[in-house]
């Protein structure tokens, strides 16, 4: 037995194939991010030094923000820091892992102390994390603050350097208390 479709069966047969086509493509672009628990509507920022992209975590607020880290094709990577910046004065700051512009985990320092675990729903420990998850968070965080104390050391900016080997030594007190 053979199957015959007319021409009009035909035609819309391609276009439910189109149509199917068109949504598996879509959501393969987006399994990635979806995958990642990321959003794909997240807001991206501009270091406004070095034009490196990043999505910062929501709990560091709107102001200008600065990557210090590496920049792979464009956007921040790597183990760094991400630093708001209001005027000449500081302000809060993200140690951790971005990958491809996006925060992984680390720990947001806030006045009333840090913030920590994995990037949800657009900020860093947004949920009752568990032990592991704070623990790898802090661990990231004493990575980063390191590494951007010695990327100062090595640009001969001891205060910086003094600062950010300060924050480490303030991570690490928290690893401990784990």
């Amino acid at each position: 037995m053979g199957c015959s479709i007319s021409r009009k069966e035909g035609s819309q047969g391609s276009r439910i194939g189109l149509r199917a086509a068109t949504v598996m493509a879509l959501a393969l672009s987006l399994a990635p991010m979806l995958a990642a628990g990321q959003n794909p509507d997240m807001r991206w920022s501009q270091d406004p030094a070095t034009g490196c992209r990043f999505v910062a975590p929501a709990s560091l607020g709107a102001a200008p923000t600065y990557w210090s880290g590496s920049c792979q094709s464009g956007k921040a990577s790597g183990i760094g820091m991400l630093r708001t910046r209001v005027g000449a004065n500081a302000g809060y700051a993200f140690y951790g892992e971005l990958r491809d512009g996006i925060p992984v985990i680390g720990a947001v320092d806030l006045e009333g102390g840090f913030r920590v675990g994995r990037f949800v729903a657009g900020d860093i420990g947004t949920r009752d994390t568990e032990w592991q998850e704070r623990h790898d968070g802090f661990e990231a965080a004493l990575r980063a603050a390191r590494a951007v104390s010695a990327h100062y050391a090595g640009q001969k900016n001891t205060a910086s350097a003094r600062h950010y080997s300060a924050v480490a030594k303030k991570l690490e007190t928290q690893l401990e208390g784990d």
